[in-house]
């Protein structure tokens, strides 16, 4: 599938017999972005889906920075940094560990903007149905998971993340509580996952606040309800907010996102999806979607991918005036960084006047 510039609608299910005529497609029609199947089919030139034959799919798991609570996608380089430590997290925490996925049938890349896709093509889970793909993104969610069961009556697993999780909660409500000069963005990073946890159907509460979790956090304080949760789960130590805290606890970042990585469903479970193509550009910023090797998606390694700069592939010795036309623009390319907002005016390389000018957060200015 290719998607073209302007407004037209993508081009799908083309085929080629050959590279020459590929390259040639590319050539004369410069597509915004290109895709490829995740599946297999014993004739996949057929254009209805029916008559393709399908044979099996990858298992993809697609992490877009765009579905953190409370992270902003103008902060460009703390959303990449926290979805490639929650990509590193779903493989070392759940994908080996828990699911045996073996590293030889991986295939990891940079989706060339917000996130990161693992590719798993082990031939035993090719014919996965949608069913049997959506149970694996339900456990690493969390879905169905009762968190004051799993605490006393399981091991290893979600155990261990609840009860990590527990503290992370109670640290950040305690810290709203005690207003330090963190609590503004700890207040809206938990209110943004309640919003997150209440669209799930599972979700045992129906609406929150700001006011409420300011009230929670003040409960928190009171080391005797503290001392109760922790000897008794069952206990509504928090009276109505009890349920809250629990919610809060399977949806915060350190149990749900920070050590499970918030899988896209949709890439997931659909077993006739198409994925960004390895080595083509993002149109929507004009980074090139890169494959890197399994270890470096690692944050902590020592040569640890950075795709602000290893997916730079536009760009050369010239500078070019740009005017910022979003707020709160936070942005590297490369070693170059921009800190601004509407009006300013910089002057960047190239590769950061291409990025702005193509995110939309900035409009060359004419010599």
């Amino acid at each position: 599938m290719f998607i073209p510039w302007g407004s037209r609608p993508p081009d799908r299910h083309r085929g080629f017999t050959d590279k020459s005529e590929l390259l040639h497609y590319l050539h004369t029609k410069s597509p915004h972005s290109c895709f490829h199947s995740t599946a297999y089919y014993h004739d996949p030139s057929q254009r209805i889906m029916t008559d393709k034959g399908w044979l099996g799919a990858d298992l993809i798991f697609d992490l877009d920075g765009d579905h953190l609570p409370g992270v902003s996608d103008r902060d460009f380089p703390t959303m990449i940094e926290l979805i490639q430590n929650q990509a590193w997290k779903l493989w070392s925490e759940f994908l080996e560990p828990e699911f045996g996925f073996q590293e030889q049938y991986v295939q990891t890349s940079f989706s060339g903007h917000r996130g990161f896709h693992i590719h798993v093509r082990d031939p035993a889970y090719l014919q996965l149905d949608s069913n049997a793909r959506r149970q694996l993104v339900n456990y690493i969610r969390g879905q169905g998971v009762s968190v004051q069961t799993v605490v006393g009556n399981s091991q290893g697993g979600w155990k261990n993340r609840v009860e990590v999780g527990i503290d992370g909660v109670l640290d950040n409500l305690q810290a709203i509580a005690q207003d330090v000069p963190d609590k503004s963005r700890l207040l809206n990073e938990m209110y943004e996952i309640m919003k997150q946890r209440i669209r799930n159907p599972s979700c045992s509460v129906k609406s929150c606040s700001k006011s409420k979790l300011e009230q929670l956090a003040t409960q928190s304080l009171d080391s005797e309800r503290v001392s109760r949760l922790r000897e008794n789960r069952a206990l509504t130590v928090f009276g109505d907010n009890t349920s809250v805290f629990w919610e809060l606890v399977k949806g915060d970042s350190s149990v749900v996102l920070g050590t499970a990585g918030e899988t896209d469903e949709n890439v997931t479970v659909d077993v006739k999806r198409v994925i960004r193509w390895i080595g083509s550009l993002h149109g929507k910023c004009g980074l090139r979607v890169t494959e890197l090797p399994l270890n470096r998606l690692n944050p902590e390694a020592s040569d640890a991918f950075d795709p602000l700069s290893e997916a730079v592939a536009l760009g050369g010795e010239s500078t070019h005036k740009v005017e910022l036309t979003k707020d709160d623009i936070t942005a590297r390319i490369s070693e170059c960084y921009v800190e601004g907002g509407t009006g300013d005016v910089i002057e960047v390389p190239e590769s950061m006047a291409t990025f702005l000018s193509l995110k939309g957060w900035g409009a060359l200015i004419s010599p």
